[in-house]
């Protein structure tokens, strides 16, 4: 298992990249100074306002694509060395005889949603909760992958298109602790057998090491026995994930001709009702997400707890951006939830 502090360290992070975001939301005086500031922080293409004091703490907003390479390449580890470790270590499942308590929490998910370091009672539940990881892993794969794919191929970021640099720092700060989060009940010990699976490899030789047989559908098969809970996180996942696949073209084909500095008003898809329809899917993505976990790490609920207010507060300010530069911008939209204006 990851150290105790290690975890503790990431949970922190957690609740203090949230706990400014949401006293910054609240409506009162004292916290205008706080607001402006994180505000100036977070801004970036549109919403950012230069002058010559800021311009030198920016960096180009194509830099997003950093945020994808280094995710992709994170995941990618923590997924195919939780997976390795799993089908070396963690099979078979179904041959195993389980009591009704460990089916339950097995249909479900997982218990003890809010534990401080949720501990597996059978070596039977650690199997499950190892696979699981293996599953979020993946699905936190095919986020980062598309998010890549669009920053080089949808994307046509202005050249004058700017980030304050505070705002690339935590975006390369997320896109570490995200998948870190998403490993944290197993990915110490799945990279520690792979580490010294590689130290055995260096030490006998290839000639010396037995042959890894592969059998695929025992590779497979394990998550296909994965419970109830996970395949509905999916679900929601994929809900999310494809309407954020089709707003992302929409905005993306807003901008074609990649000179261009002038905005427009995006329509189609969820920009029917909400001003920033992206940001509200990736909130959903994130919820799969967390679905599919089985809620049983409150390190993964405090790293949604940071996606929907981060988003939350982006949307808003994106919203009030729209309804300064367009007088004719509909008044039925709103920023991301029916509740805000």
């Amino acid at each position: 298992m990851v150290g105790l502090g290690f975890t503790a360290l990431l949970r922190l992070a957690w609740l203090a990249a949230t706990v400014p975001i949401l006293v910054v939301s609240l409506p009162i005086r004292p916290v205008g100074f706080l607001h402006r500031m994180i505000t100036g922080f977070a801004a970036r293409g549109k919403t950012m306002i230069m002058n010559s004091s800021t311009q030198k703490f920016t960096v180009p907003q194509r830099y997003f694509l950093h945020f994808y390479w280094w995710a992709l390449a994170l995941t990618t580890s923590l997924a195919l060395s939780t997976w390795f470790y799993a089908y070396r270590k963690m099979v078979p499942l179904a041959s195993e005889s389980l009591s009704y308590s460990t089916v339950a929490s097995h249909l479900t998910g997982g218990s003890h949603i809010f534990s401080s370091h949720k501990v597996p009672s059978t070596p039977m539940e650690h199997k499950y909760q190892v696979w699981r990881t293996v599953f979020v892993l993946l699905l936190m794969e095919v986020q980062v992958f598309r998010r890549l794919y669009e920053t080089l191929n949808v994307f046509h970021y202005s050249p004058s298109a700017r980030m304050h640099f505070l705002g690339y720092l935590t975006g390369l700060l997320f896109y570490t602790g995200a998948p870190l989060s998403l490993g944290i009940s197993c990915a110490s010990e799945a990279l520690s057998y792979a580490r010294d699976q590689i130290a055995e490899f260096i030490v006998k030789g290839r000639d010396r090491m037995p042959d890894l047989q592969i059998d695929w559908l025992e590779l497979l098969k394990p998550l296909l026995l994965l419970g109830w809970c996970q395949w509905i996180g999916a679900i929601i996942f994929l809900w999310g994930w494809l309407h954020q696949l089709r707003c992302h073209a929409i905005l993306g084909s807003l901008r074609e001709n990649k000179g261009a500095d002038e905005y427009v008003i995006p329509y189609g898809d969820w920009f029917r009702y909400v001003s920033c329809p992206h940001y509200l899917a990736e909130i959903i993505i994130y919820f799969g997400i967390l679905v599919a976990s089985g809620g049983s790490d409150i390190t993964i609920w405090l790293l949604f707890m940071f996606v929907v207010s981060n988003l939350t507060f982006a949307a808003a300010e994106t919203h009030r951006w729209y309804h300064h530069k367009f007088e004719n911008y509909p008044k039925t939209r709103r920023a991301i939830i029916p509740f805000v204006y």
